[in-house]
């Protein structure tokens, strides 16, 4: 019977899956555009750029491992998040 959890979204937690004990696993990336970017004070950076390059470093890991990974970036996260729970309750 197949495991689903929860991970965050940084590498550290999806990092376990495949230097860890577990050798498997199928990972569902929902990163989304972020509306307000507020800069880092002191800086001339904000963490915008960190947030949308996070998830793609994480898949490119996992992916060089061998771990399927399916990412979808919401450009609406509300919108998006609804049209997938109908997508998955479609599939029943």
């Amino acid at each position: 019977m197949p495991e689903f959890g929860w991970g965050t979204r940084l590498l550290h937690s999806t990092g376990q899956h495949h230097k860890g004990v577990h050798h498997n696993g199928a990972f569902l990336q929902l990163p989304g555009t972020v509306d307000i970017d507020i800069p880092v004070p002191g800086t001339d950076f904000t963490p915008g750029p960190l947030r949308r390059a996070q998830p793609l470093a994480d898949a490119q890991v996992l992916a060089a491992h061998g771990r399927p990974v399916l990412r979808l970036h919401l450009r609406d996260r509300p919108a998006g998040l609804v049209a997938l729970m109908h997508a998955v309750q479609e599939l029943g």
